[in-house]
């Protein structure tokens, strides 16, 4: 097993080590998918349970990460052992994520509310202690601007990866256009029982897991202060919360959308399939305008040319699932910054606390970002699914009024755009550039040598 370092370094990670680190990140994505855009269909549509308390339940389990991930961020940085500190983690993380999907995406015939709130309780621990040490591992293994963004790329490259094999499970499972997803789930918990403990396993074997944590933690009391006074990560974070809510309505609601808006279920696999394969195609692209730009520039650049095209969404309607693709393809673009550059800034603003004495607390961060990240998709499950119910929307129906399919419409890509404008007033200043980041390290060499 690889051996742990010192502390980060400014040194370019091996190919080798650089994609097995981003391993893990195959799983991560795949589970994704399943989650957010398969899961709350097959619980309404197929073991029949409301719009309302599917919606419902999944927030509540999200609710639940509020709880766990800033205990297993701050459990992770204080852990230290021969095999490093976040290591670890993912490895106890395996066993638990491997049962709870099979639970949850193959429930028995007698499943209700109860067996789908457990289970995604169980699930949501087990992704909070992978996703986060992950996460933050990465953020360690290297304190240079640029080379932040390549690490970065990489785990969130194999996430794109695994969102677009299991979004494309329908097309090879030959059962695309299926309005019932269970088979897709089935397949997909089954291909998780190996994926899982496979890139875990090279992950911890390959690369190393730097030691980086403070001798003498910091009292609570510091911490929160010094937390509250980081202002490019709270701008940060605050950015990412609303732009992940403008990402996952569409998200949540794309399998209602292509049925009963563009009437074209037939076309839900390759659709999917083509906007992950851009967001994959995407991810170079973005990472070689932020050597140029800078990271919180190319962000906003992208968000806005995504923000401009899905504009359009709302005017489509039956027929027009050619023109929905085309849409796919130019967000899909989009979609390599959204999942990379985010990331790679929140390692930046993690250094802010460590110049100013909070030490490397890398996972407390981390653990914050993942909160905002699954309260984002949590609000759009509990948002999008509680406002079509209110509009009379009914997913099992042939038809709707045309009064909840623009309700549907406006939910899927309207609202998003207000969102995603917001989201760029917030990071368009962002003050944390090149150059500032290179004074960051500077004091931090000077406050630890």
């Amino acid at each position: 097993m690889a051996e742990g370092g010192s502390g980060p370094t400014g040194r370019a990670l091996s190919v080798p080590a650089l994609l097995a680190y981003g391993l893990p990140g195959l799983p991560i994505g795949a589970l994704g998918v399943p989650l957010f855009i398969f899961l709350p269909t097959f619980y309404s549509q197929e073991v029949g349970l409301s719009l309302a308390m599917v919606g419902g339940v999944l927030l509540a389990a999200r609710l639940w990460d509020v709880v766990t991930d800033p205990v297993i961020g701050a459990l992770s940085d204080r852990t230290r052992s021969r095999f490093g500190r976040r290591r670890p983690w993912l490895i106890a993380a395996v066993p638990l994520l491997m049962l709870s999907v099979w639970m949850i995406f193959r429930p028995p015939e007698d499943a209700g509310v109860l067996h789908l709130l457990i289970w995604s309780l169980l699930l949501y621990l087990g992704w909070t202690m992978i996703q986060l040490p992950h996460g933050a591992w990465g953020a360690e293994l290297s304190d240079d601007y640029d080379e932040r963004s390549r690490i970065a790329g990489s785990r969130e490259g194999f996430v794109v990866i695994g969102t677009l094999l299991a979004a494309g499970t329908p097309v090879m499972l030959g059962i695309d256009g299926d309005v019932r997803p269970g088979a897709a789930l089935a397949a997909l918990a089954v291909a998780l029982m190996v994926v899982l403990p496979v890139t875990v396993g090279v992950a911890a074997v390959a690369v190393p897991d730097h030691r980086t944590a403070a001798r003498d933690p910091i009292l609570w009391s510091q911490s929160r202060r010094l937390l509250l006074q980081n202002k490019p990560f709270l701008r940060l974070i605050v950015a990412y919360l609303i732009n992940g809510l403008a990402n996952g309505l569409p998200a949540t609601l794309f399998l209602l959308f292509v049925e009963h808006v563009l009437a074209a279920p037939e076309r839900q696999g390759d659709l999917l399939f083509v906007y992950f394969l851009f967001g994959i195609l995407g991810v170079p692209l973005w990472l070689w305008v932020a050597r140029r730009l800078g990271k919180h520039r190319t962000w906003c650049t992208a968000m806005t040319i995504n923000a401009a095209i899905f504009a359009t969404v709302p005017l489509l309607g039956a027929g027009d699932a050619d023109l929905f693709l085309a849409i796919c393809v130019a967000t899909g673009l989009c979609l390599g910054a959204d999942l990379t550059l985010p990331s790679a800034i929140q390692a930046d603003v993690v250094d802010v606390d460590t110049a100013k004495g909070g030490g490397r607390r890398t996972g407390l961060y981390f653990a914050f970002w993942g909160m905002a990240t699954k309260l984002a998709l949590a609000l759009a499950v509990g948002i999008g699914f509680g406002l079509l119910d209110v509009a009379g929307f009914d997913a099992g129906a042939a038809t709707n009024t045309p009064e909840a399919l623009l309700a549907l419409a406006l939910l899927y890509g309207g609202l998003p755009v207000v969102l995603k404008a917001f989201a760029i007033a917030l990071m368009v200043r962002f003050p944390l550039d090149r150059a500032a980041h290179a004074d960051l390290s500077a004091e931090i060499r000077r406050r630890e040598t």
